[in-house]
């Protein structure tokens, strides 16, 4: 369950060592074929994000704060910039599986060298402002970390082998629907936004007061059983049911079910990171876009939470498993906080310029780093986007 409390955050060079080595421990059963497959245009080949995190300390951190520091190689500056415009050119996304070159072993090389120049940063006395870069960093590194089981994960659900990504992985128990209801939640100006003095990214501030009316929200995640339901009675037929952007992609992709559902033998299958296996009917339905998300809720009576309301339940502690199994959507789009103001520099493209077309989820998922998300995260996806961990909770009027 997400608090509003930070952990006492370790010393920086230790948490550096346990960001980095993360990500290694997430590619090391990664075959170097592996590392270079690129499923569809919005992901990335696992060894683009091993070395595109490692960029962004050398270009942002070491390049302009180390002294004497060389780059490992001046064409990775091409190669693994993503959309920092201020930063120079890049290699255009789409063809990001095309770089067989460099190897995954020079991708190793690489953030070798990075690390050592790191490490021999943090030995001294930096400033306040390389501290929060760094952080800021290591933030991002970790949400790659979660885009590189994802993104594998979509790769993976190609091969008629059904691969697994984590062999070892274990489904989590999913709450007792016992304690599943629609709490009531008082309204009320409120506070939104990151109240705290530690890391939180742009995106999440100014913290600013909101007006909310009284509402009810479900205390519990939709499941794959409610699902089967709703596809049951024909949730996937009714276009009374979608807005018409949603409907026209039902059409178009063929959506009969949640993104890696199958039949095997009469029985619903998922593509998980462990590879292939019956689905859970208590456990929270996931890998739904947003259209999905309003459909089942215009199906259910119900609506989709704003993220001011879903905030306000979560900091009242209402929400029983909030970002302990999937990004939740919401019927919030993505927009800028009143008052929201993006950092000076190549690193104000953070955030503020996809602030458009997009709508807000709060959680976290499965993928997840531990103790990176939290009560205040706003994640943002197009509404037809489907391969993250995303699903969805159900509110209504008080």
């Amino acid at each position: 369950m997400l608090t509003l409390e930070e952990a006492v955050p370790a010393a920086l060079a230790q948490r550096w060592r346990q960001v980095r080595d993360r990500t290694e421990e997430l590619a090391a059963s990664l075959s170097p074929e592996d590392q270079c497959v690129q499923s569809m245009p919005d992901a990335s080949p696992a060894k683009w994000h091993r070395a595109h995190t490692t960029w962004f300390f050398e270009q942002f951190v070491l390049a302009p704060h180390l002294a004497g520091y060389h780059p490992f190689d001046p064409a990775f500056a091409y190669l693994f910039n993503s959309y920092y415009e201020q930063a120079g050119p890049r290699h255009a996304r789409p063809h990001r599986g095309l770089l067989t070159r460099p190897s995954a072993a020079e991708v190793s090389a690489y953030r070798a060298h990075v690390d050592a120049a790191m490490e021999r940063l943090l030995e001294q006395a930096v400033p306040a402002a390389v501290e929060d870069l760094v952080e800021l960093g290591l933030q991002h590194e970790q949400q790659h970390q979660e885009l590189l089981v994802t993104d594998l994960l979509h790769a993976f659900s190609f091969n008629p082998l059904r691969p697994a990504l984590a062999p070892d992985w274990r489904e989590p128990t999913p709450p007792s629907r016992e304690g599943a209801v629609m709490r009531p939640v008082e309204g009320g100006i409120v506070r939104i936004g990151a109240l705290h003095s530690g890391f939180a990214f742009d995106n999440e501030r100014p913290c600013h007061e909101a007006l909310v009316a009284p509402f009810r929200i479900a205390s519990q995640l939709v499941t794959n059983a409610e699902w089967c339901a709703f596809m049951a009675d024909g949730g996937y037929r009714q276009p009374l049911l979608w807005m018409s952007e949603g409907w026209g992609a039902v059409q178009q992709n063929g959506w009969e079910a949640p993104l890696y559902w199958e039949k095997r033998d009469s029985q619903w299958c998922q593509m998980t990171p462990g590879g292939l296996r019956p689905i859970d009917p208590a456990a929270p339905v996931r890998h739904v876009s947003w259209y999905e998300a309003d459909a089942f809720a215009r199906w259910s009576g119900k609506r989709l939470p704003t993220e001011e309301e879903w905030e306000t339940a979560a900091r009242r502690g209402q929400l029983t498993d909030a970002g302990c199994f999937v990004w939740e959507w919401t019927g919030s789009a993505y927009r800028p906080y009143p008052g929201f103001r993006p950092p000076e520099g190549a690193v104000g493209e953070y955030n503020g310029k996809f602030m458009i077309n997009t709508m807000v989820l709060r959680g976290g998922s499965l993928a997840t780093p531990p103790g990176h998300a939290r009560l205040t995260y706003r994640n943002f996806f197009h509404p037809d986007r489907r391969w993250q961990f995303t699903g969805l909770r159900l509110a209504d009027e008080g």
